[in-house]
């Protein structure tokens, strides 16, 4: 059986009154890439959140790595998972240069304090830069940077520890179209790459996909609607479900797109060889 890397057992997260995550179970095995799809307020964060080890569940369980939350140090686990959010991005000291922001990802720490770092640490941090096309931001701050390149950033950093599993929330996010494609190319190039880490994306837009993707978890209020392999998940049906609204999925080699169905969509959007018509996906 392939080992796992990451499991979610009936974990709820409550906040008051308010229930964020409603009994979540959920499997990542090695090899693995998944896209987890759904409209603002589903959860998706607060999934990833809690699979960078940046929260803990109200209940149920979570196993990161082979440890089970709770009963390990957080600050000897987060190193071994690489993230990027736009929440981790504003603790990022606006002052602090790019390199250096790059650079303690090793540590999983953000700002520059007495930790020491070897040369190999800094060709690391310059390969990688180059890797997402920010080598030539090093020198400058990271509050003077655009909202693309700071994206760009945050994922050289979140590469920078080597890490057995990379979180990736909205890394898309206020790009345009220009930036989103050569974001979605070098995520593609980092999924072909058998040394890769296991990847969880979150996003909104099924065109904000990697080619390379294996998986997909559909949420809303809260839950998993559907999750499984990509081909089998990614229906008329399932994300219809997910997003409230009829939606047409179409894919275009290894690319995704879905339409609406409604007054005003065009005429056939969205038909041909994609999985629309295809078998209901595993239920979560």
């Amino acid at each position: 059986m392939t080992a796992e890397v990451l499991r979610f057992a009936g974990v709820s997260l409550r906040r008051g009154p308010k229930t964020i995550l409603d009994q979540v179970s959920w499997r990542v095995a090695e090899g693995e890439h998944w896209v987890m799809l759904g409209p603002n307020g589903a959860g998706k964060t607060t999934v990833l959140e809690i699979a960078a080890a940046r929260l803990h569940p109200s209940s149920g369980a979570v196993w990161l790595l082979g440890e089970r939350l709770g009963r390990v140090d957080v600050f000897d686990l987060r190193p071994r998972i690489g993230f990027a959010s736009a929440a981790l991005a504003t603790r990022i000291p606006p002052t602090e240069r790019v390199d250096d922001a790059v650079v303690t990802g090793a540590y999983g720490i953000t700002g520059r304090w007495r930790e020491r770092y070897e040369e190999a640490d800094r060709v690391r941090a310059g390969d990688l830069m180059a890797a997402f096309g920010v080598e030539g931001l090093a020198d400058r701050t990271f509050g003077t940077l655009s909202e693309g390149e700071r994206k760009r950033v945050q994922i050289a950093r979140a590469l920078m520890a080597d890490p057995e599993l990379l979180l990736l929330d909205e890394p898309s996010a206020g790009l345009d179209l220009g930036g989103r494609e050569e974001l979605v190319a070098a995520l593609a190039e980092l999924a072909g790459d058998p040394r890769s880490p296991v990847m969880v994306l979150v996003t909104h837009h099924l065109e904000e996909i990697p080619p390379g993707f294996t998986h997909a978890a559909l949420m809303r209020g809260g839950q998993f609607t559907a999750q499984g392999p990509l081909a089998l998940t990614l229906a008329d049906h399932t994300v219809s479900e997910a997003f409230g609204l009829p939606l047409r999925v179409a894919r275009t080699g290894e690319r995704w797109s879905a339409t609406g169905t409604g007054p005003g969509a065009a005429p056939g959007a969205g038909t041909g060889a994609g999985p629309g018509t295809g078998p209901p996906s595993r239920r979560a």
